[in-house]
């Protein structure tokens, strides 16, 4: 039988804390119920014991500390942490319990479970975590089973530890096929040639296509990007052939990044090529680390993707209901001059590096050539559309919308948000 406690964190909760051991005594009777202390000088302790709870005394104050000690202290299938205070209905306790009984596990090497890696939080909802990480803050996560090590060496102590272990059959099955499945979709958007106006996910099968040795080949590539719409359209469709090819900001879409860094990785390995993939919105913010990788001779190719604005924040702006306001510059507050047309490839050449202008995926392809032939930090900017991203693949993204408007558009979409935070793990 399954060994589950109710863990309640406590700080002066005479008034409330009987009746919650009590409640959730009667919705899982089988759970042992555990008080944790907080330091409390009224009644609490006395009336915990009273309801029939354990009490363990936390003499560091603040909820992190009596936290740590929950996990220190409770050596349980489950853990239902509960606040003293009643805040939590009791009568939803079983199904909580019953849901991480019932479902497997899934296991998190080195992950910190944020928000753009998780889904918002939507991904994987009903499977317990093994949570494989150096830092215990983030193997607790998603009440996770904690592992604490270094993810190789984790990796191979459970090897050694569970010989011979290996999926179910089925499962196997059904893992090859989707992914099976999901690169001929990958190939089918990468491989489109023929739009008048590209989006991301054709532009990033032709630099793939663009790599030597053989095609979808890119074996000495490093990509690297940061913000817009790139990071979630280069975690699905970009296929990397050797470890360190893919070097992506993740944590909070850090936008002027993406030269920079990438001028860091190309110090870190000056044998690969790297490939910076930045939108323009990105690049205006930040761009003179080119001059300085011609100066050092450290070699970028730098390919912009030229929406005319900030593309990812007005579908954003649009799927909460808003109008389109002053994120593509057509739509911005203009002067008498109106919106700029910047030349991308004029402004690379001023710091110092080769550079041009491409409106189609063939002439994308052979400037990818030319960049990769060249002998210094090389710019490509193609226009993209605004608009299109890949429909497939992917999940959910947590962007909260009004709760009160005169436009039904926000209402519609504030309905659609409520339902999809019904899937969130929390």
């Amino acid at each position: 039988m399954s060994k589950i406690v109710v863990a309640i964190p406590c700080l002066n909760e005479e008034a409330t804390i009987r009746q919650v051991v009590a409640a959730f005594r009667n919705a899982v009777p089988e759970a042992e119920m555990i008080v944790f202390d907080n330091g409390s000088d009224d009644r609490s302790i006395a009336c915990a014991l009273l309801g029939g709870a354990n009490v363990v005394r936390v003499p560091l104050r603040g909820k992190g500390a009596v936290v740590q000690d929950i996990f220190k202290t409770c050596d349980a299938d489950v853990i239902l942490m509960v606040d003293g205070d009643a805040t939590y209905p009791a009568d939803q306790a079983r199904d909580l319990v019953n849901a991480v009984l019932d479902d497997g596990f899934d296991m998190a090497v080195g992950t910190r479970l944020q928000d753009f890696t998780t889904g918002s939080h939507s991904l994987a909802t009903q499977a317990r975590l093994v949570s494989l990480n150096v830092n215990v803050f983030d193997a607790l996560k998603w009440r996770g089973v904690e592992l604490r090590a270094d993810a190789r060496l984790g990796l191979e102590a459970l090897s050694q530890a569970m010989p011979g272990w290996q999926s179910a059959g089925d499962w196997q099955a059904k893992a090859t096929k989707v992914a099976k499945d999901w690169r001929t979709v990958v190939d089918s958007i990468t491989g489109r040639r023929e739009a008048l106006l590209p989006y991301e996910g054709e532009v990033i099968g032709a630099v793939q296509r663009s790599a030597a040795p053989a095609a979808n080949s890119p074996s000495n590539d490093i990509v690297v990007c940061a913000a817009g719409t790139l990071p979630a359209e280069l975690h699905k469709l970009w296929r990397t052939a050797m470890p360190g090819g893919y070097h992506m900001e993740y944590g909070y879409s850090c936008m002027g990044y993406e030269i920079a860094g990438g001028l860091g990785v190309k110090m870190a390995k000056p044998e690969r090529e790297v490939i910076v993939m930045v939108g323009d919105g990105s690049y205006l913010m930040l761009n003179s680390e080119i001059a300085t990788s011609v100066m050092l001779g450290k070699k970028l190719i730098i390919v912009v993707l030229d929406n005319l604005g900030y593309g990812c924040i007005n579908r954003l702006q649009q799927a909460s209901g808003g109008e389109p306001f002053n994120n593509l510059f057509d739509d911005c507050v203009q002067g008498p001059g109106g919106a700029p047309r910047i030349d991308f490839a004029a402004h690379a050449t001023s710091l110092g590096a080769l550079a041009e202008n491409v409106k189609t995926i063939p002439q994308f392809e052979a400037a990818m050539s030319r960049a990769r032939a060249a002998d210094r930090t090389y710019l490509i900017c193609i226009e993209t559309d605004p608009d299109r991203t890949t429909a497939e693949g992917g999940c959910w993204w947590e962007v909260a919308v009004p709760e009160v408007s005169d436009r039904v558009e926000v209402r519609k979409a504030r309905h659609a948000y409520e339902q999809d935070k019904q899937q969130q793990k929390l």
